[in-house]
């Protein structure tokens, strides 16, 4: 096995028994980097010399017994909408072709104290406003789509370019990709961590959070990550636990509600049963099924684009107005359509939001989590990015990918990924497991129970490293 195909808690413990350099494990993640760049294009800037001197830099403190932890060397992607001291932040769009921030984002900088190497900035569907990333493609099917709107950052992982990177998650950005490409992606309750410094698409719906090879690595990510920001409006001041306890108590006696609508309607039968199956697994281990159903279910879409296009049009404004040129036709499009949304209309899906918040919680008094498929279907073809149901209607990708994990960013619940498989095709398939407010430890504890029961997830995918 080469260094890059480690999970970040295996590369961790080989880093503390002196077994692998943080050096040694840069240098294969960078080879990767170009040995598979030419095909899925993840990244929007490597960079190498900053990691090379980090790398050297933690190989340097862990020989003088300077160990910051288990984030300490470890090869870390950022999503391109995280401001870097220093280097582009582009945000995968014109409009910020030339912007260098003078500061890290709150989470960088956590990061980086931890003692993570920063091997380079992941590509984004521009500003976040889709999820497809046109300029990426999936590791298990460069043909396919890599998700949205962290594509660079789940193709990164996928590919074994990366051990960790950092997404963010409006509509279900750091879930869609992380089903797509075979990872695990965490997105943290609102408020849990800071956005300081990323760059928003809808201010009230914005949540950050990593993608990882498995739930103990984003455990220790978050761990690092999560706390109290008074420069971000909308963190919470709550005590951090350590989300890596506990995490192998199993899932005896935990209630799992199973929705009996909403995410049971036009899903792919593949995803459909290999989340049945993983549900099956967990009642083996112990937990109790009860059958929800989902309060407000016909308001949800309407309510999460309601909030999200006009404040993404507000943020976006006077770039709108003055260089409205630099944005894609179809981000342009969604801004200028954002503009016409009635004041009225967001204050109704503002008030809808806070019913569906509060009817949610009295579901969530019956259940500890619960279990859905993250996304609709598998990835779908990059030249043609629709779904074709066999219905004979078509959706396009972003409304088919964004459907289901939406619920999660109205109400501010957290929300985890985990592939439950792989369609005939040979591509990934994800669940997503969803707690109340700031169980965090709650659903990693289930998504760390179904691991250990199965061999879905950590794979790096197979790619053909001819030059494309």
């Amino acid at each position: 096995m080469e260094p890059y195909e480690l999970s970040l808690t295996d590369a961790s413990a080989a880093i503390a028994s002196g077994t692998l350099s943080p050096l040694e494990l840069a240098e294969s993640a960078l080879d990767r980097i170009t040995a598979v760049e030419p095909q899925i294009h993840a990244f929007a800037t490597v960079t190498a010399d900053l990691a090379m001197s980090q790398a050297r830099a933690a190989g340097e403190e862990i020989a003088a017994r300077k160990y910051r932890g288990p984030l300490h060397g470890i090869p870390l992607g950022v999503k391109d909408l995280y401001n870097t001291a220093g280097i582009a932040t582009t945000s995968s769009s014109k409009v910020r072709e030339h912007f260098i921030p003078d500061t890290d984002s709150a989470a960088v900088t956590a990061l980086a104290d931890a003692g993570m190497v920063m091997v380079g900035k992941t590509h984004t569907h521009e500003f976040a406003f889709g999820a497809v990333t046109p300029t990426t493609r999936n590791p298990w099917d460069v043909t396919a789509i890599p998700g949205g709107s962290s594509g660079g950052s789940g193709a990164a992982v996928a590919s074994g370019s990366c051990l960790v990177a950092l997404g963010s998650d409006t509509g279900g950005s750091i879930r869609i990709p992380a089903a797509l490409c075979g990872t695990v992606g965490l997105k943290p309750t609102y408020g849990r961590a800071s956005r300081f410094g990323v760059a928003s698409l809808s201010w009230s719906l914005d949540h950050v959070g990593p993608l990882t090879r498995n739930a103990t690595d984003a455990a220790l990510v978050l761990n690092a990550m999560a706390g109290y920001d008074s420069r971000d409006p909308a963190s919470v001041d709550l005590p951090v636990p350590d989300f890596t306890s506990g995490l192998e108590r199993g899932v005896k006696g935990l209630r799992i509600g199973i929705p009996v609508n909403f995410y049971t309607e036009r899903v792919d039968p593949e995803t459909a049963a290999a989340v049945a199956a993983a549900v099956s697994v967990l009642e083996e281990q112990g937990a109790e099924l009860v059958e929800v159903r989902v309060p407000r279910a016909e308001s949800i879409r309407a309510a999460e684009w309601g909030i999200m296009m006009p404040e993404a049009s507000a943020y976006h404004r006077n770039a709108l107005r003055t260089t409205p040129e630099l944005f894609t036709p179809e981000v342009r499009a969604l801004l200028e359509i954002g503009e016409t949304i009635l004041a009225t209309d967001y204050i109704d899906a503002l008030r809808v939001r806070q019913l569906m918040k509060q009817e949610w919680q009295r579901m969530f008094a019956d259940i500890d989590v619960l279990m859905a498929p993250s996304v609709a279907a598998p990835a779908v073809s990059a030249d043609d990015p629709r779904v074709y149901w066999p219905d004979g209607t078509v959706e396009p990708a972003t409304d088919a990918m964004v459907r289901l994990s939406a619920p999660a960013n109205l109400t501010g619940l957290p929300a985890v990924s985990v592939p439950c498989g792989f369609s005939a095709s040979g591509l990934p398939l994800g669940m997503q497991i969803i707690g109340g407010p700031f169980q965090e430890s709650t659903i990693l504890t289930v998504a760390r129970t179904y691991e250990l029961a199965t061999d879905h997830v950590g794979r790096i995918a197979e790619m053909s490293l001819a030059t494309s």
